[in-house]
């Protein structure tokens, strides 16, 4: 039996992935295999067994063929939540002849099958899926995890050139948005804005200056990012993204249960509503009944005398 544990990069999800490859492989006497993609080799070798390396410009079908010939005899294959790990999985499974499922928040092995525990109805409740098909492919939602202590002595590193493949595809053209803030799923505090806020100065006089206070990113529901107050890129929930930070302020959100989905993981959920009955107070540690233009200049003077 052996675990592989797939990264594109090294950071705090990676950590987190790397974390649970490594418990699962101390639980089952197993070696635990990373692959790192672009980067990040050196980190898992602090944390794996083994750790192959691939550096390539990404196309789907040239990484498809080197993992597919490095997983080869893998039980149980861990993916991360990124574009390109949700890509890879299932195409992986399929050419292994296992099976995938996606956005796990656990995971364990009983009886040699791998079993995904994944939220469903807008995050009510949870299932757990056993996966019949060897080996079992899974992306996780990587952050839920808490990532292994690094050793002080690390594993070899094996270099890997992709493999030649045929493909009936092309790459034709790449284009690359400029990223000026960090990933929204690794932030640790994250500062989110509803319907509630009434409009897009309400995000830029308000809630932007608290975020910067508190070394914090931005965040909206649904609702305000299709009124066009937010960025898409803002949007948490079962249709945006899912993020599990240290703290999670949501401002002017009722909490209904495609928002919760999003931030189910969080660690402290801190919320400000005008409302004693948004569904927010029942998931929040903390919680403030008040209109949030009256909270918020509070919370940023308090803040700046702190500093």
């Amino acid at each position: 039996m052996s675990i592989v544990t797939i990264h594109f990069g090294f950071d705090r999800a990676a950590a987190g992935l790397a974390g649970e490859g490594r418990r699962l492989a101390d639980a089952s006497n197993s070696e635990l295999h990373a692959i790192a993609i672009n980067g990040g080799a050196a980190d898992l070798a602090r944390v794996a067994d083994r750790v192959s390396s691939i550096d390539v410009d990404y196309q789907p079908e040239a990484c498809l063929a080197a993992l597919a010939e490095l997983c080869h005899g893998a039980t149980t294959i861990l993916f991360a939540n990124d574009t390109y790990s949700q890509e890879l999985a299932p195409r992986l499974a399929h050419r292994l002849g296992g099976s995938c499922v996606g956005d796990g928040v656990g995971v364990e092995l009983r009886d040699g099958a791998m079993r995904v525990t994944r939220q469903v109805y807008g995050g009510k409740a949870q299932a757990v899926i056993a996966l019949k098909r060897t080996p079992g492919v899974a992306w996780l939602r990587a952050r839920s995890f808490v990532p292994a202590p690094l050793r002080d002595t690390p594993c070899e590193i094996a270099t890997i050139t992709t493999p030649a493949f045929a493909t009936k595809t092309r790459i034709i053209e790449r284009k690359r948005e400029a990223q000026t803030e960090a990933r929204l799923e690794d932030a640790r505090v994250i500062v989110s804005g509803g319907r509630g806020i009434g409009g897009p100065e309400g995000f830029h006089a308000e809630l932007e200056p608290l975020a910067e206070l508190l070394g914090a990113q931005m965040a909206a529901s649904r609702a305000a990012c299709d009124a066009g107050w937010a960025p898409p890129t803002w949007q948490v929930g079962q249709t945006g993204k899912k993020v599990a930070p240290e703290l999670y302020l949501a401002i002017a959100i009722t909490g209904a249960s495609q928002h919760m989905a999003g931030i189910s993981e969080a660690k402290n959920i801190a919320a400000i509503n005008i409302d004693p009955d948004a569904p927010i107070f029942r998931h929040a540690r903390f919680g403030i009944v008040e209109d949030y233009r009256k909270v918020v200049p509070l919370l940023r003077e308090k803040l700046k005398k702190m500093q």
